[in-house]
């Protein structure tokens, strides 16, 4: 788990905060032509209040609407079609929240919905992803700080208490993982399994997933990274039988065949420059829809990383390194339309918009970084 976010007085003015990042000039005009908003929410790190802005994905401009909601934050996903936000909290019991969108304005209802996911007495941390299974209509929590997965009915949206609560064990040689810490949950292309990025344990582990329930049940099946490699995140290229791992502490993204249930090493990559020498961090990883691209962060040399993915074998190549726009690039975001991607720099207080050139996959900072105080979370909302 990162580091607490610096203090609001290291927040940039309130000039610059409620600023549209402008419109970059080599944007096709075609992109620019038609106005399209939607709305997105930032969540800081062990937060008290979610931010909204507004997000024109015709030009890419980005204008922020102050405070929407308070809000407990660690983490933050949307239902796929009704007009609810979860919040994964930092409150100690790993608790999930409910609130109500109003698309109009953004304003955060809170529905009275509040779902414990442990048992409480770890101190805080809580919750270090939320994702939804749509066809399973289940909510996927990964609670780092009591180092368990757990999956959330949403028979109508609202979240009932846990189906599952599967805890691993295992622990590996960095002071930070003393014990499971899980970091990411997601249910693999079959719809039969369900992968677990322990950060603590240097595993990802394979269980049992039911979509006529929502449950996960333990497996017996995982694959070990590297010791000290602290696995994050876990995402599927669309072809199913390839896997990509993103490992927090040794800054650097694997590609492995994901066969019958068991995944297989095949190629090892650096996300930061062979001349960076300072402490690695990897963030965030996220995939293009068409499955050509894949994007990385380092809050190592506060960057973001595109790799090409070979359309037959899933191997990947890199494309481009480019400065996040700030510091701490925690976390990252594709907008759906696939023409945009969007930095949270968390140390920074900065969101920097990207235009997506989805022939080549490169990113360019498309005008000057938005203010956000400490974000590390990035959820779109279209209406």
């Amino acid at each position: 788990m990162p580091d607490s976010p610096p203090s609001r007085r290291t927040v940039l003015g309130a000039v610059a905060a409620t600023a549209a990042a402008p419109l970059l000039a080599g944007v096709p005009a075609a992109r620019a032509s038609a106005r399209r908003d939607g709305l997105l929410f930032v969540s800081p790190w062990k937060g008290t209040q979610i931010h909204g802005a507004r997000f024109d994905a015709g030009s890419g401009a980005l204008t922020s609407l102050g405070p929407v909601g308070d809000a407990p934050s660690n983490w933050t996903a949307r239902h796929p079609a009704k007009p609810l936000l979860y919040v994964g909290s930092s409150e100690d019991g790993g608790i999930v929240h409910t609130y109500a969108v109003d698309p109009a304005t953004g304003a955060l209802t809170r529905t009275g919905t509040s779902v414990h996911t442990d048992e409480g007495g770890t101190a805080g941390g809580g919750i270090s992803y939320l994702g939804v299974d749509r066809p399973s209509r289940t909510l996927l929590v990964a609670n780092f700080e009591a180092g368990l997965a757990a999956s959330l009915p949403l028979p109508k949206g609202l979240p009932g208490q846990p189906v599952s609560v599967v805890r691993d064990t295992g622990s590996g040689p960095n002071p930070r993982q003393n014990g499971p810490h899980v970091h990411h949950v997601t249910i693999d292309p079959t719809g039969r399994r369900a992968l677990v990025a322990d950060f603590g344990a240097d595993r990802v582990f394979v269980h049992r997933f039911d979509r006529s329930t929502g449950a996960i049940t333990p497996g017996t099946g995982s694959y070990a990274s590297a010791p000290g490699s602290g696995p994050r995140r876990i995402l599927f290229h669309p072809r199913g039988r390839t896997a990509y791992v993103l490992n927090e502490l040794s800054g650097d993204l694997e590609t492995l065949d994901w066969r019958d249930g068991t995944l297989t090493p095949r190629q090892r990559l650096a996300l930061d420059s062979d001349a960076f020498t300072g402490t690695k961090s990897g963030a965030e990883l996220a995939l293009s829809a068409d499955g050509r691209f894949v994007y990385a962060s380092s809050r190592g040399e506060n960057v973001l990383v595109v790799f090409a993915a070979d359309a037959r074998t899933g191997l990947l190549t890199l494309v481009q390194r480019v400065p996040s726009g700030g510091l701490k690039p925690w976390s990252l975001a594709l907008h759906p339309g696939g023409d945009w991607l969007l930095a949270a720099n968390q140390a920074s207080n900065t969101v920097t918009v990207f235009a997506v050139d989805r022939r080549k996959g490169t990113l360019t900072a498309a005008g000057a970084p938005v203010a956000f105080p400490a974000p590390a979370c990035l959820t779109f909302f279209d209406r």
